[in-house]
């Protein structure tokens, strides 16, 4: 007659290792998005610049009305002073 015994060594390796596996999966995830947002961040501040060297040359209705959306700005002359400190 044989015995086997079983041990819960098998059962805190797995649990163990979908801790880790779970861990590993967000730590992921929060620094994808954060990679993101700093991207996000890059693209916007180089739209604000390449759309201000825009306005230096052409000065159009459309060029002012996408940066108004992207700077928050209301007045063309606000949008004027921050180009100026911009370019320079």
């Amino acid at each position: 007659m044989k015995f086997e015994v079983k041990t819960q060594n098998d059962d805190l390796s797995k649990s163990s290792f979908s801790v880790f596996l779970a861990f590993a999966i967000i730590s992921l995830i929060v620094i994808f998005s954060n990679i993101s947002i700093k991207i996000g961040a890059i693209s916007r501040y180089y739209e604000i610049n390449f759309l201000c060297k825009l306005i230096t040359i052409e000065k159009t209705s459309l060029n002012f009305k996408k940066l108004s959306k992207l700077t928050k700005q209301t007045t063309k002359q606000r949008m004027w002073d921050l180009c100026r400190e911009i370019v320079k």
